[in-house]
């Protein structure tokens, strides 16, 4: 497609991106306020509400690879479009059940709306995340697909912020996710009324017969990379608040604890931005520049959104040095996004270090730098590992997103070591000492930045 063609599709794509980005971490809020409905209940339990959303992606993109094994793809036969709306639909009503849930009160009414909610997601990101990718010129694959990540890490942002003042200060008891829920329902629906009154170009599809994705080792090594990545960055997001509300570290109140996970997803955000600008090999000298420019208003941004209760710039000033350590890395990096995704893991693991064995604000800043780090693995590992499979590329989109599961098995583990320490009479050392399995899960984005995404071409 021509760049003119292309540009209003990506519009509309971004906003998918920042709705299903926006409701994915609606589920970190969501955790702290189920204990509170459901006192007692052990971690590795309360971590189900990510086995189940994030489960969903696994089963989700295990039908549709089984149905691409027939030698039609199921996105390319419908289309683009449709399968767009038919995700918005299915997120829909999976934001509905919350509402029922609500007057059930049982745990597994609310696990049982977050799978299909996340059965919608897994359509809309099979779809979304490779019709980005291909639209375009193929060397700025990784460019524009940053740029769409960074739109839906702007509903991350937003998330802990927007779903933290619901569901924790402006609606009491069931009421704080029956509404909420019940907005978001609309909104999804309302969406999906604009997909289908926007003419949306579908990109080309030669059939070549049956696809084998399986035969290209950078994406066989790109799923263990989806899986360890997302794996890692869920687990850090779902416990960040409980974590700062450590005596050892912060013991700060869950209103308060909220501002630093959106910073933790917003340096995200900041990191996604800026990475469009340090990969787009066409601007040349003026990345820096454009770079320094939108790590400012990154930092603006951040302190502006969470300017209300009590939060400052003077307890956001550390970020600014952090998003400054962020573009020293991207200028060591250069546009090549498998030297910038080994490096960001290297700085990803030497903060978890941190988190590990610091207590206070320095254990704080650590965790939250993180999702700086994080910015850019998941374009560079998708691009990466779809890179040179041609007609087996749709095939390749649904096994990287089945691969999502991570954040549905990973964060459980992490719970499951938080209870053992905690058994242990270690509770505290063990929340720290848990973060030891995201920190393994970063040192194979080394290994796969550095040398396993490389590949020769499939004849």
């Amino acid at each position: 497609m021509n760049q003119r063609s292309a540009t209003y599709p990506l519009v509309v794509l971004t906003t998918l991106f920042f709705m299903w980005g926006f409701m994915t971490v609606m589920n970190d809020v969501l955790i702290p306020h189920l204990r509170t409905v459901f006192p007692g209940m052990p971690w590795w339990q309360t971590l189900m509400v990510n086995l189940c959303f994030f489960g969903a992606y696994f089963v989700g993109s295990l039908v549709y690879y089984i149905r691409s094994q027939g030698g039609v793809d199921p996105i390319a036969h419908a289309g683009y479009k449709r399968a767009l709306i038919a995700g918005l639909l299915l997120s829909a009503l999976g934001t509905a059940l919350f509402v029922p849930a609500t007057y059930v009160n049982m745990f597994a009414f609310y696990l049982l709306a977050l799978f299909v909610l996340g059965l919608g997601f897994t359509l809309l990101q099979i779809a979304a995340n490779p019709f980005v990718a291909i639209i375009g010129d193929p060397a700025g694959a990784s460019s524009r697909l940053n740029m769409a990540q960074a739109f839906n890490s702007l509903g991350t942002t937003l998330a802990p912020i927007i779903g933290g003042a619901l569901i924790f200060s402006v609606f009491k008891g069931d009421e704080a996710v029956r509404w909420p829920y019940a907005a978001f329902t609309l909104l999804l629906l309302l969406q999906a009324i604009w997909v289908h009154f926007t003419e949306l170009p579908e990109p080309p599809h030669v059939s070549s017969g049956r696809s084998n994705a399986w035969r290209h080792p950078q994406l066989r090594w790109g799923m263990v990379a989806i899986f360890c990545y997302v794996g890692a960055e869920v687990a850090i997001g779902s416990l960040l608040i409980n974590f700062l509300k450590l005596d050892s570290v912060m013991a700060m109140p869950e209103g308060s604890a909220k501002h630093y996970l959106s910073l933790y997803w917003g340096g995200a955000m900041a990191g996604r931005f800026m990475g469009a600008v340090a990969l787009n090999k066409g601007l040349g000298g003026l990345r820096y520049l454009c770079m320094l420019l939108l790590g400012a208003a990154m930092f603006v941004l951040l302190v502006t959104v969470n300017g209300g209760s009590g939060f400052m710039l003077k307890h956001a000033w550390p970020m600014a040095a952090l998003i400054a350590a962020n573009f020293i890395a991207f200028v060591l990096a250069g546009p090549n996004p498998s030297r910038a995704l080994g490096l960001f893991a290297i700085a990803a693991i030497g903060l978890l270090v941190g988190v590990i064995l610091f207590d206070g604000a320095w254990a704080m800043w650590a965790i939250v730098a993180i999702g700086l780090f994080n910015s850019i693995m998941w374009s560079n590992i998708f691009t990466l590992a779809i890179d040179g499979l041609g007609d087996d590329t749709a095939q390749g989109s649904s096994l990287l997103v089945m691969m999502i599961v991570g954040g549905a098995v990973i964060p459980p583990l992490q719970g499951a070591i938080i209870d053992f320490m905690g058994v242990q009479k270690y509770t505290t050392m063990g929340f720290h000492i848990s973060f030891a399995l995201p920190l393994l899960c970063y040192a194979f984005l080394v290994w796969y930045g550095f040398r396993g995404s490389k590949h020769a071409p499939t004849a």
